[in-house]
């Protein structure tokens, strides 16, 4: 136990004080694992073992599925699908109250769950929808804290590389089980934001004056159907056993090619080059991430780093509501200063064993710390998806925030409701019987 506290001592000061000096976070993580075991294990030793975990990390088939989602996100949003998506958001929203705004939450959750990225539906819908929104009176804080407090929702509802992540990291928990269970959480968070925006624009007076005519509505629908095919095609064949998480990333890039290429024509041969680019660059830093997380795993295994966590919040009180909400606090404080994927990475191997002897079931666990993380992604200093809605927004990150906090709450109140209620999480997983 005296170990485990030292070596985990040893690697929370080394991380934070190379990443306060601005060492990349991927760098950091293996510097202060190796540091960690120094006490318990020759350099030479330390060293050869930390770059065998790095390639027995990445030497995971199912992490194959990473790169090609991720391709698959960028050709998508590259292709024309945004503005189809949005089109069939506001034949569904009407005429209600805040009614772009509403268009704007539902196009965040359906692009999020055609693309898998938060940043890119905050992008894509932000810069579509913004605009409109300011000529039909809308306050400009007000449009982007609707389409920032949404964006995350793509990344509960799937698919979602960061399930793929905490699939592997957990010990190869089912990514199918982990997509249906993202599901209902995902629609609670959008439907918890839609109720703000809904009394927010009743009182300011927020109506959109657009109708569609019955023709209009089924060319729309028409239009945005190939778009939606994707998300059966892909998930319905994962969770029927057609093809597993991986070949369906494959299914999703060339049915998202042959969509874009062919279908809608917004991409042209020229523009693959550039978007295989940036997809191998984003591909590379979170496989790096990964591989290198599998030191810090390591070494928390091989102290009994977990064991002690555990120790210490059982010591505190051995009320699982209790115990779940200080998990929560934690996780929540942590995604505001780290991304999703490392935070996933070093935190999975440290809780999951807590929650676990609580009754906690890993699935449920999984969505719980992905439900807190998304959060993270929308909260300053390392917000990637706020900085991206007020960069398309063209407003203050402290006006906003302002703007944010009653979405905060509502979200807060469905994080709550996921973690204390399994059956949110469970009941798709159970239907198809993963659980």
């Amino acid at each position: 136990m005296n170990t485990a506290i030292i070596c985990g001592l040893i690697i929370l000061v080394v991380l934070v004080v190379l990443l306060l000096a601005g060492v990349p976070i991927a760098v950091a993580l293996g510097i202060s694992s190796i540091c960690a075991i120094l006490p318990v294990m020759d350099m030479n030793v330390a060293v050869l073992t930390g770059a065998q975990r790095i390639f027995s990390g990445i030497s995971v088939f199912s992490l194959l599925a990473i790169p090609f989602f991720i391709l698959a996100g960028n050709i998508m949003n590259k292709g024309g699908i945004a503005v189809r998506i949005i089109n069939l958001a506001k034949v569904i929203t009407g005429r209600m109250p805040g009614a772009l705004a509403e268009t704007n939450v539902l196009a965040n959750m359906l692009f999020g769950a055609i693309s898998g990225s938060g940043t890119a539906a905050a992008s894509a819908m932000g810069s579509i929808i913004g605009p409109i929104e300011k000529e039909e009176g809308y306050d400009p804080d007000f449009s982007a804290a609707a389409n920032i407090a949404t964006a995350p929702t793509g990344l509960l509802i799937p698919p979602s590389n960061v399930m793929i992540t905490f699939s592997l990291v957990s010990g190869g928990t089912s990514v199918a089980a982990l997509f249906m269970a993202g599901y209902l959480p995902g629609f609670l968070w959008g439907l918890a934001c839609m109720l703000v925006i809904f009394f927010i624009a009743k009182k300011r007076g927020y109506r959109s004056n657009t109708t569609y005519t019955a023709k209009e509505k089924w060319n729309i629908f028409i239009q945005a159907l190939p778009c939606l095919l994707l998300i059966v095609i892909v998930i319905g064949g994962i969770i029927s056993g057609i093809f597993t998480a991986t070949e369906g990333a494959v299914v999703a890039v060339v049915y998202s090619l042959f969509l874009s290429l062919f279908i809608y024509r917004s991409i042209k041969p020229k523009d693959i080059m550039p978007i295989l680019k940036d997809s191998a660059e984003m591909t590379g830093i979170i496989i790096f991430l990964i591989g290198v997380s599998s030191i810090m795993s390591w070494v928390m295994s091989f102290t009994n780093i977990p064991e002690a966590v555990s120790a210490g919040l059982l010591s505190v009180s051995e009320n699982k509501i209790i115990i779940f909400l200080m998990i929560n606090v934690i996780l929540l404080v942590v995604g505001t200063f780290m991304d999703m994927t490392p935070a996933c990475l070093i935190f999975t191997p440290i809780f999951l064993p807590v929650c676990q002897a609580l009754g906690m079931n890993t699935i449920h666990f999984g969505i719980m710390m992905i439900f807190n993380l998304c959060i993270g992604t929308i909260t300053p200093p390392v917000g990637t998806t706020l900085f991206v809605g007020v960069k398309v927004g063209g407003v203050k990150i402290e006006t906003v925030m302002k703007q944010l906090l009653v979405y905060f709450a509502a979200i807060f109140v469905v994080l709550m409701l996921v973690t204390y209620i399994p059956q949110i999480s469970l009941f798709l997983p159970s239907l198809m019987e993963y659980v």
